[in-house]
C-alpha cells in the first residue's frame, strides 16, 4: 500500500513537470515572430525610372509678314501644279518659278527683270537664269544681301536659295526658302522649287546626297 502511494505521488509530480514545460514552450511560441514575417519598417518603395528621350527643342519661327506669307503661299500652291498663266522653261524652270513667287511677294517688274507673257523664253535673263539673277541681285543692295552657307542663322523664310552643284562658279539652281528649323545642333533650311519639283527640299540633302560636294548660297531679301 505504501509503495503504491509512493508511485502515484511520483507520477503526479512528473505530470506537473510535463505540463509546466509545455506551458512554458507555448508562451515562448506566442512571443515569437509568426512564420514568414519580415521587417518592413526600413523598406522604401521607389519607382524604377523609365528611359526617356528628351525631344530636341526647335525654335519657333515668328509669324511671317503678310507679303512674305503671300510669297510662300504661292510657292506651296504651285510647286507641283504649275501656274498656267506662266510658260514653262523645260527642265530649267527653277528661276522662272522663283521669279513668280517674288511677284507674289510684291516685287515689281522693270526693264532689268521682267516676264514676257507671250513667250517665257523672251523674258529677261534675270527672270529665267540662276547666274543672271545672281549677277543682277549683286547690283541691287536695296533688294537683297548675299549670304553664304556659313550664315544660315541670318536666313529667313522667303529668302532666295541658290546652288552651285559642281563649284564651277556659276549658279545651277534657285529656290525659295519655305521652312527653317533652328536647334542646338544647327540650322536646317528647306526650300521650294521647280525641276526638281519640291515644297520642302532639304538644303543639306541637296548638297550631300543629290549633288555631293555642292555649295549653297542665299539672298536675304530686303523687300
Amino acid at each position: 500500500m505504501t509503495i503504491a502511494l509512493s508511485i502515484s505521488a511520483a507520477l503526479i509530480a512528473i505530470a506537473f513537470v510535463v505540463i509546466g514545460a509545455v506551458t512554458a514552450a507555448g508562451n515562448r511560441a506566442d512571443e515569437a515572430e509568426p512564420a514568414g514575417a519580415t521587417e518592413t519598417a526600413d523598406v522604401v518603395e521607389r519607382p524604377i525610372p523609365s528611359a526617356t528621350t528628351e525631344p530636341t527643342p526647335v525654335a519657333v519661327e515668328p509669324a511671317l509678314a503678310p507679303h512674305v506669307q503671300a510669297q510662300v503661299d504661292y510657292a506651296l500652291a504651285y510647286w507641283k501644279d504649275y501656274n498656267p498663266e506662266y510658260g514653262v522653261l523645260g527642265i530649267t524652270d527653277c528661276v522662272n518659278f522663283a521669279s513668280q513667287t517674288l511677284l507674289a511677294r510684291g516685287w515689281q517688274q522693270d526693264d532689268e527683270w521682267y516676264n514676257d507673257e507671250s513667250d517665257v523664253y523672251k523674258a529677261s535673263d534675270t527672270w529665267r537664269s540662276s547666274t543672271a539673277m545672281r549677277d543682277w541681285l549683286a547690283t541691287r543692295p536695296d533688294l537683297a544681301t548675299a549670304l553664304d552657307d556659313t550664315q544660315r542663322d541670318e536666313v529667313e523664310v522667303g529668302d532666295i536659295a541658290q546652288f552651285d552643284w559642281d563649284n564651277s562658279g556659276d549658279r545651277d539652281h534657285t529656290g525659295i526658302v519655305t521652312k527653317i528649323e533652328r536647334t542646338a545642333a544647327g540650322t536646317k533650311i528647306y526650300f521650294a522649287g521647280h525641276t526638281l519639283d519640291s515644297d520642302y527640299r532639304d538644303v543639306d540633302t541637296a548638297i550631300t546626297v543629290d549633288h555631293p560636294g555642292g555649295t549653297a548660297y542665299y539672298w536675304s531679301l530686303e523687300q
